[in-house]
């Protein structure tokens, strides 16, 4: 792996967390409509992460030096998909939305969940960035050497 792969994955890694992040962030901004644009309470989303490159590729084999395996270039977002856990439904007969019997159907988003999910996709978008950092000086470091 060279030192533009070990950039480029960390790059790859930053773009798929920046997408977490704003999908986290659609979903708490989302927690308490109960009519989305198709007229149905919201629902929750996440972020399905591939391996991007070569998908015959094993991380085993990379690091075992089978010959002819190509490196990975880090990871891609495959897609965002609708959560499928069911709605909560509350007692508020005083909603517009209330149905004859008093409930409110409201999206699946609970905002803890959410709250660590962002956490967690800040931590890995700073790891990303250290080890980019890390790859640059390593990158300097050598260029001083053969000076």
């Amino acid at each position: 792996m060279g030192l533009f792969d070990a950039i480029g994955s960390s790059a790859s890694g930053m773009q798929a967390e920046r997408v977490r992040m704003d999908v986290v962030s659609e979903n708490l901004a989302n927690a308490e409509t109960t009519k989305a644009a198709n007229g149905q309470p919201y629902r929750r989303k996440e972020v399905v992460f591939q391996e991007a490159g070569d998908q015959g590729t094993t991380f085993a084999s990379i690091l075992a030096g089978v010959s002819g395996s190509a490196p990975t270039h880090g990871v891609k977002v495959a897609g965002i998909v609708e959560d499928s856990s069911p709605l909560k439904r509350i007692y508020d007969p005083g909603h517009p939305d209330a149905d004859k019997n008093g409930y409110v159907t409201m999206p699946n988003v609970n905002t803890v969940t959410e709250m660590t999910d962002l956490i967690s996709s800040s931590r890995s978008y700073e790891a990303n960035v250290t080890a980019m950092q890390t790859a640059k000086t390593m990158f300097t470091k050598t260029l001083d050497l053969l000076r």
